[in-house]
C-alpha cells in the first residue's frame, strides 16, 4: 500500500482559484510555502476537509478520502489540526484539553499515544495549568500534542508560530524540530517563513496565486535558480550532514555528507548523529585553486552548474560539490568575479565556505 499523499483540487472564488495536482511524501515535513494569499491554507483545508473542492481527490496512505463521488467529512479524516491560534478551552486545564481530544479515539493504545505526545512536546510539567498560565508557546505545545494524541495518520498545521513573539519562537522551535525527527506520519506545515522551512522541511512546495510553482526535496528546491528563493538576499543552501568525529586539540567538530567534509566548532552531538547545516550564498566564495594559506577551513571541490544574474554587479552561481557534483551549493558573487574567473557550466572549481550554521 503507498504511504503517499495524492492531492488534486480545483477550486474557484471570484478573484482567486486554487489548482493543484500533488504527489507528497508519506513521511517527514512538507512544507507549503509561499506569500499570503497564494493559497497555503485553502490547500490544507481541502487537504482536511473544511474546504470542500468539487471533483477534487485525495487520497492518504493508499485511503481514498475524497473522489468524484466520495467525500469523507473531516470528522472521518484520521487527521491533527494545528490552527495559528492555540485554540485551547479556557476552562480546562492542560490535562483536559488533551482528554478532551481523546474522546475521538476509541484505541486501546491512545493512552500510550498521549504519553508519548505529552514527553515529545515537553508539558509533563504543564498539564495541571489552564490556558491563562501557559505561555503562548506552551499553549502551542499543548495544541500539537492533543492533535498527536489522536493518532492521526496526517498531521496539518497552519503557521503554528505565526502568532508567537521571536522569544516564544525560538521556545518553540526545538519541539518542533523534535516532531520532524520522530514522527513517522507525514505533517504539512504551513509557512512563509524561510526560516521555518530551513529548519524543519524534508519537501517543499511552492505556492503562487494558487498554483503549483515547483515541488521537490529542499536542498534541491532552494538552489534552483529559475525559483525565487535561490535570488533572495537571504538565499542559501540546506545540507544534510553526518557527525563523523571530534578534534579536541582545536575544539572541532567533523560533518561528513556526500560530496565532502566540514569542520564547525565543537558540537555536543554523538558521532553518528544526523546534523542539518545552512550555508549562506553570500558565505561561499569561488576559486580555481585549492588554497590552503588561507584562514578558511571549508575549501570544497564543486563543479559550476549554472549561473544567473542577480543585478547589475552580481551573479548567483549553483555549484555541485563533491567528486560527482551531486549536492547542490550557492554562491553569490559578483560579475567581475565571474568573468575573471571565466566560469560557464562543466568547469571544476573550488568552494570556500567562510560559515557553517547548524540548522538543528
Amino acid at each position: 500500500m503507498s504511504s503517499a499523499i495524492h492531492a488534486r483540487f480545483n477550486l474557484h472564488w471570484p478573484g482567486f482559484t486554487l489548482d493543484v495536482d500533488l504527489t507528497l511524501p508519506g513521511r517527514g515535513v512538507t512544507a507549503l510555502f509561499g506569500h499570503s494569499g497564494s493559497g497555503k491554507t485553502t490547500l490544507l483545508r481541502c487537504v482536511a476537509g473544511l474546504e470542500r473542492a468539487p471533483g477534487g481527490y485525495l487520497a492518504v496512505g493508499g485511503e481514498e478520502w475524497q473522489d468524484g463521488s466520495h467525500f469523507l467529512p473531516t470528522y472521518r479524516r484520521s487527521l491533527g489540526y494545528v490552527f495559528q491560534e492555540a485554540s485551547l478551552f479556557p476552562h480546562l486545564s492542560a490535562r483536559g484539553n488533551l482528554e478532551y481530544g481523546m474522546k475521538r479515539v476509541r484505541d486501546a493504545m491512545a493512552g500510550s499515544a498521549l504519553d508519548h505526545a505529552v514527553e515529545l512536546l515537553g508539558i509533563g510539567t504543564l498539564l495541571d495549568r489552564r490556558p491563562d498560565q501557559l505561555s503562548g508557546g506552551e499553549r502551542q505545545r499543548v495544541a500539537i500534542a492533543r492533535a498527536l494524541a489522536l493518532k492521526p495518520r496526517l498531521l496539518l498545521m497552519d503557521e503554528p508560530l505565526a502568532a508567537l513573539d521571536l522569544k516564544r519562537k525560538q521556545e518553540i522551535l526545538p519541539y518542533l524540530e523534535r516532531l520532524h525527527d520522530d514522527l513517522e506520519i507525514p505533517v504539512l506545515y504551513v509557512t512563509h517563513s524561510p526560516d521555518e522551512v530551513a529548519h524543519l522541511a524534508d519537501h517543499l512546495v511552492l505556492l503562487e496565486e494558487g498554483a503549483v510553482r515547483a515541488a521537490g526535496p529542499l536542498g534541491e528546491l532552494m538552489t534552483r535558480l529559475d525559483l525565487p528563493l535561490a535570488r533572495d538576499e537571504a538565499a542559501e543552501s540546506i545540507i544534510e550532514t553526518v557527525v563523523a568525529g571530534h578534534d579536541d586539540n582545536y575544539k572541532l567538530t567533523y560533518l561528513d555528507f556526500r560530496g565532502g567534509r566540514f569542520a564547525v566548532g565543537r558540537l555536543q552531538r554523538k558521532i553518528g548523529k544526523p546534523a542539518r547545516v545552512r550555508i549562506h550564498a553570500r558565505d561561499v566564495s569561488i576559486s580555481l585553486k585549492e588554497h590552503r594559506d588561507s584562514s578558511i577551513v571549508n575549501i570544497i571541490a564543486a563543479q559550476v552548474q549554472e549561473l544567473a544574474p542577480l543585478n547589475d554587479w552580481q551573479m548567483v552561481v549553483r555549484l555541485g560539490l563533491g567528486p560527482e557534483a551531486t549536492v547542490p551549493l550557492l554562491a553569490r558573487i559578483t560579475r567581475r568575479s565571474a568573468d575573471m574567473l571565466e566560469l560557464t557550466p562543466g568547469k571544476n572549481v573550488f568552494a570556500q565556505v567562510k560559515s557553517v550554521v547548524l540548522a538543528d
